[in-house]
C-alpha cells in the first residue's frame, strides 16, 4: 500500500474512532468502511466497525465483521471478544460461551473474555447449563439440522429464508410475524417432528413462486401466505401486486422493451417501497439504455434503501458494482474504483475484484502518461482502452504493464 494511501485509512480510523466516541455509530461505521475498502485485510478496521455494528444494534453484521476480523488474525484475542459479545447480543449464549474459552486460550488474563465468559455461562438456563430451550432457533448446531433434511437444506439456497432463520435467532418473539410455510416446516424439524409431506409440498411450491428475490422485513417475509390468504389478511396484498409489477418488469427487460420494464419496476416500488431488488433492476434498465447517470442515481436510492432495511450485503454490493461501471461507462475512473471496493467492502465477489485490479492499474497509468510524451505512449494508451471498454480486461491489464 502507498504511504499516500496509508495515512488515508489512519485518518479514516481515527475519524471512526472519534464518532464510537461520541456515539454517532452510523458515522463510525461509514468510516471503517472507507477505510477497509482502501485496506481489506487490516483486521483492526473489521474489528472496530463490529464494535460499531454492536452498538447499534446490528448484531448479525457486527457477528459477520468479527468473523471476518478472526479470519484475519487468528491469534489476535480481541477478534473473539468482539465475536463472542455479538453471539450474546443475539441470545446465542452457548456458542458464545465456546467463543469466549476460545480466546482465553490465546491470552487467559484477557478481563473482556473473562467476563464475556461469565455473562455467557450465566444465561445458560437449559439441562446441564445448555442454551435456553426457548428459542430452538439459537440452537448452536441449528444450520447442520437444516442441512442434514432434504427440504429444509434446497431452502438454505435462497437468501430471504437465511435472513428470516437470523431474525428468529435474535428475536424468537417474531415467529408470530412469520406466516411463511418454509418456517412452520423448519420448526418442525428444530422440534423432532414431521409435517404432512403433501402439505409441506404445497406449501414450498406456491411460496417460492411467490416470495421476491430479496425482502428486507418481516411485513414481506409474510407475503407468501397472501395467495391463499387474500381476505383475512388484506395488508400483505401490496407486495404480492409489487413482486406480480416486478415479473412483469423482468420479461419486459428480456424483450429489451425498457420503457415499459421501467413503469412495471416504478409500480413495484410505489406498492413495496422497502425493497431493494425493484431499484436494483431498474438500475439495471438504466444502464442497457446507456443513460448512466439515471443508473447511478437509481443505484444510490437503493443502496439507501437497502441500509436502512437491513438489506442483503449482496444486493448492496450489486448496486454499489453497477453504480461503479456506470462510472466507468462515463470515463470517470476515479469514481468508479472508489464504488467497485465499496461494493468489495460488502462481498468479495471475484468478478468485481478482476475489475477493480485492472481499473486501478489504468488510473496509475494514465496517471504517470502525464509525465511522459504523449506520442510515444499514445498508440498503446488507445489499444489498452479499446480492450477496457470491451471488458478484456486481461488483455488491457498486459498492454499497460508493457509500457
Amino acid at each position: 500500500m502507498s504511504s499516500e494511501n496509508q495515512k488515508k485509512v489512519n485518518d479514516l480510523k481515527s475519524e471512526g474512532n472519534k464518532a464510537l466516541e461520541t456515539s454517532d455509530f452510523e458515522e463510525a461505521i461509514k468510516k471503517y468502511t472507507e477505510a477497509i475498502a482502501l485496506d481489506p485485510e487490516n483486521h483492526v478496521l473489521y474489528s472496530n466497525r463490529s464494535a460499531a455494528l454492536t452498538k447499534a444494534a446490528r448484531y448479525l453484521e457486527a457477528l459477520g465483521d468479527a468473523d471476518k476480523t478472526i479470519e484475519i488474525k487468528p491469534d489476535w484475542a480481541k477478534g473473539f471478544s468482539r465475536k463472542g459479545t455479538a453471539l450474546c447480543y443475539l441470545n446465542r449464549y452457548e456458542e458464545a460461551a465456546s467463543v469466549f474459552m476460545e480466546g482465553l486460550k490465546i491470552d487467559p488474563e484477557n478481563a473482556q473474555l473473562k467476563n464475556g465468559l461469565e455473562d455467557a455461562q450465566s444465561k445458560l438456563s437449559g439441562p446441564s447449563g445448555s442454551q435456553p430451550l426457548g428459542n430452538p432457533f439459537a440452537a448452536p448446531d441449528i444450520m447442520q439440522r437444516l442441512e442434514a433434511n432434504p427440504k429444509t437444506r434446497e431452502y438454505l439456497k435462497q437468501p430471504d429464508y437465511r435472513m428470516m432463520i437470523q431474525l428468529l435467532q435474535q428475536n424468537p418473539n417474531s415467529l408470530q410475524s412469520f406466516q411463511d410455510p418454509r418456517i412452520i416446516q423448519t420448526l418442525g424439524v428444530l422440534l423432532g417432528f414431521d409435517l404432512e409431506q403433501k402439505q409441506a409440498d404445497a406449501s414450498e411450491d406456491k411460496d417460492t413462486e411467490a416470495m421476491p428475490e430479496q425482502t428486507s422485513m418481516p411485513s414481506q417475509r409474510s407475503n407468501s401466505n397472501s395467495q391463499n390468504h387474500s381476505n383475512s389478511v388484506p395488508e400483505n396484498q401490496p407486495n404480492s401486486q409489487a413482486q406480480e409489477e416486478k415479473l412483469k418488469g423482468n420479461e419486459a427487460y428480456k424483450k429489451k422493451d425498457f420503457d415499459t420494464a421501467i413503469v412495471h419496476y416504478d409500480k413495484a416500488i410505489e406498492l413495496d417501497p422497502k425493497d431493494i431488488t425493484f431499484r436494483n433492476n431498474k438500475a439495471a434498465v438504466y444502464f442497457e439504455m446507456k443513460e448512466y447517470d439515471k443508473c447511478i442515481e437509481t443505484s444510490e436510492e437503493a443502496i439507501n434503501i437497502g441500509r436502512e432495511n437491513r438489506a442483503d450485503y449482496t444486493l448492496i454490493a450489486k448496486a454499489l458494482a453497477r453504480a461503479g461501471k456506470a462510472f466507468m461507462k462515463k470515463e470517470d475512473n476515479e469514481s468508479a474504483l472508489r464504488y467497485l471496493n465499496k461494493s468489495l467492502s460488502e462481498h468479495r465477489n471475484p468478478e468485481i475484484q478482476k475489475i477493480v485490479q485492472v481499473l486501478d492499474k489504468k488510473i496509475k497509468e494514465d496517471e504517470r502518461l502525464k509525465y511522459i510524451d504523449p506520442e510515444k505512449s499514445l498508440e498503446a494508451k488507445t489499444l489498452g482502452n479499446d480492450y477496457f471498454k470491451k471488458g478484456d480486461y486481461p488483455n488491457a491489464k498486459s498492454i499497460m504493464m508493457k509500457q
